[in-house]
This record gives structure tokens, sequence and C-alpha cells, in this order.
């Protein structure tokens, strides 16, 4: 990887330092920057008119084939864009080379991009939290080894491979198993406000999938309500497995009285077919140790009650 393309699809950065110190940390890695500019657009909440971050999108086949494209952060505002994004002419360059990196609302994007030209794109870091995070205080910290490793990976090889140590109290009827679908997945919220759109993955595509979700500042009852949803949908029926990775950063409540994320799992196992398992564990989602993880390829996982691994080639 020699160069990296910034895009600001989404939200404006929260601070002026994130985006200035992510560009610094990549470029001590010999890695040039494209389009610094974006990270300093805002409109209202956005890292831009709609116009302009539309704009951005739709040029991206104009970039070098060999380029690697990165989102600056989420928010919102993918949404918006949606039905006027140049889905084909994007994916005509993936395949020739391009590569997309993003996750939290871009999960908007990977679903789009797969379920219009079935094209692979990588939920993985982004700019400002990943490589520019920033204490309370405000004091720079490093970007984590394992997401680095995981990334240049990913770019470099096109090649993914975890193991995960962790019990697993959710499989189901199988124990242990070894299994290949099409990955896909990301940002639970988002992927929920998708379902009975065009940019949601028909369930002919997604049949016996493999789908990771994640998400942030979602109570545990807010996280069963939206899988509830892809239950009642037939989303979930429909998977070859489940991964579940950070649900991080929500607060519990004396009311909840002993209600949990475990307890919404809980539920979900109950409803959801027996032979389907549910993973816990990945190392992805708003967090330093994240994966990176290729929308739309063909994925291997093996588990058992200790962990598993996941691997895929591209």
């Amino acid at each position: 990887m020699k160069t990296i393309h910034l895009i600001a699809p989404s939200g404006a950065s929260l601070d002026i330092k994130s985006p200035l110190l992510g560009m610094e940390w990549l470029k001590q890695k010999n890695i040039a920057i494209q389009n610094p500019e974006c990270t300093q657009r805002v409109y209202e909440r956005f890292a831009g008119t709609d116009e302009q971050r539309l704009a951005e999108l739709n040029d991206l086949p104009k970039l070098g084939l060999e380029t690697v494209v990165m989102v600056m952060r989420g928010g919102y505002g993918i949404h918006r864009l949606l039905p006027d994004i140049h889905w084909q002419a994007i994916a005509k360059a993936v395949q020739n080379g391009l590569q997309i990196c993003g996750h939290s609302d871009f999960t908007a994007f990977h679903l789009g991009l797969l379920a219009k030209t079935g094209a692979v794109s990588l939920s993985g870091p982004m700019l400002n939290y990943d490589f520019g995070r920033l204490d309370e205080g405000g004091v720079p910290i490093a970007p984590d080894q394992f997401m680095w490793n995981h990334f240049i990976t990913a770019v470099d090889d096109r090649k993914l491979d975890c193991s995960v140590s962790a019990p697993q109290d959710f499989l189901g009827q199988t124990n242990t198993g070894l299994l290949s679908g099409l990955l896909w997945g990301g940002n639970l919220t988002v992927l929920a406000s998708l379902v009975g759109t065009a940019y949601l993955p028909d369930q002919q595509k997604t049949k016996g999938g493999i789908l990771f979700l994640e998400d942030v500042n979602e109570h545990p009852y807010r996280i069963e309500r939206m899988l509830m949803q892809l239950l009642d949908s037939g989303i979930l029926s429909n998977q070859a497995a489940m991964l579940l990775g950070g649900f991080s950063a929500y607060r519990l409540y004396d009311n909840d009285k002993g209600y949990s994320l475990e307890r919404a799992i809980e539920a979900i196992r109950k409803r959801l077919p027996s032979n389907i398992p549910i993973l816990t564990d990945l190392p992805f989602g708003h967090q330093s140790n994240k994966l990176t993880l290729p929308v739309g390829a063909a994925a291997t996982l093996e588990f058992s009650p200790s962990g598993f691994s996941l691997a895929a080639k591209w």
C-alpha cells in the first residue's frame, strides 16, 4: 500500500486534532495521503453538503486502481446519498483493484455495493478513531498493532486469517463445525435500517451466509429489538452462522434488574433455529483491536465451545 485516498461521506470531524494526527501517523509509514482537505469540511453535522459528499464517492472510479480509499469517520450521512451513488462504476473500479475501507455509518455503502453489484469492500479501520485517537485528556493514543497488522494483510495480500480463543455459550445444538459462506454485515443499527430497501442484499444472495454485527451506544434492549427485527424478517434464519463483535459504550440502569447483553443474546438464541451458531467476541466494532473484514467475500468458519477461526481470500 503506497497511497490512501481519504473520503468523508458522513459526519464532520468532532475535533481538529484527530484527522491531522491520523494523517501524520500514516505518512510516517511512507503512505501518501490524498484528499486531506475533506477532513476539514463542515456543513451542519455533516462533512460537507450532500452534493460534495456524493461527488466525492462518485469520483472514486477516477482514482488509481491500486489506491486504498479510507473513510474519515462515521456518524450519519450515507443514507441521504444512496439513490444517487454510481454503484456500477465504483464496482468496476473495485474489480480492477480499487479498495474501499470504513465501518459504522459506512455499513450502508458496503451493503448497497454488495446488493447492487456483488463487489467486495472492506469493513475496517477509519482515519480518526483508528489512526488519530485521543484519550479523555486529548493525548494521542498509538494505533492498535492488531488492527494495523490485519489491515495491512487485507489490503496487501487480500486475505483474512483470525483465531479467537473465548468461551462460546450460544452455539445451539452444534458444538463444533466447519462451514463456508458469504461474509457480510456491519453495524447493526445501519443494517436494520436497510431492511425492506434495495440497499440490503436479498436473501437469495445471503443464503447460508456468515453474518457479522457490531454496534455502539445502544442499550441491550435496543440490540435485542433490532435482532428480533432481523429474525422476524427471515434474515437471521437464512444464515449459516452469526458473529457478534463489540457492542460497546452502553449503560445499564437500575430498572434493568439483571437484564444484560447476555440476556438479549439468549432471547435470540431461543428463537433462532438451533442449527445456526451464534459466536461472540469477534474482534470488530467501535474498538481499537478490530479486524478488516471483506464484505461480500467467501469465507470459512471453524468453531468449537472454546473459540473459532475465520478465514477468507478474495
